[in-house]
């Protein structure tokens, strides 16, 4: 999978130039800013979800093994999911703030 997002990576990075102006050099500042953004909303999106998928699992694994301790795992569980979203609504901002430099 690594390989192969490098590999189109390489692609789009050595195609660029072809299709510049003749006697121009490139200008390949507003490609990059927007491949940060993506990558920035991306990752947060994507180990946000993991991250969540795991306090998720854990705290339902607690509460199969002690029903009666639901009550007092809930809470701290939807605390901490919100605080997991919190962090990609942030990274999501930034993509913003990255995106208008354009």
């Amino acid at each position: 999978m690594l390989k192969r997002i490098m590999f189109s990576l390489a692609v789009v990075a050595m195609a660029m130039p072809a299709f510049a102006a003749e006697g121009a050099a490139p200008d390949m500042t507003k490609g990059v800013i927007a491949l940060a953004a993506s990558l920035a909303i991306a990752l947060a999106a994507a180990f946000g979800a993991l991250g969540q998928s795991r306090g998720l699992a854990a705290a339902l694994e607690g509460i199969a093994r002690n029903p009666a301790a639901s009550g007092k795992l809930v809470t701290p569980m939807i605390i901490g999911l919100a605080l997991i979203e919190s962090l990609v609504i942030y990274a999501l901002v930034i993509a913003f703030m990255i995106v208008g430099k354009m």
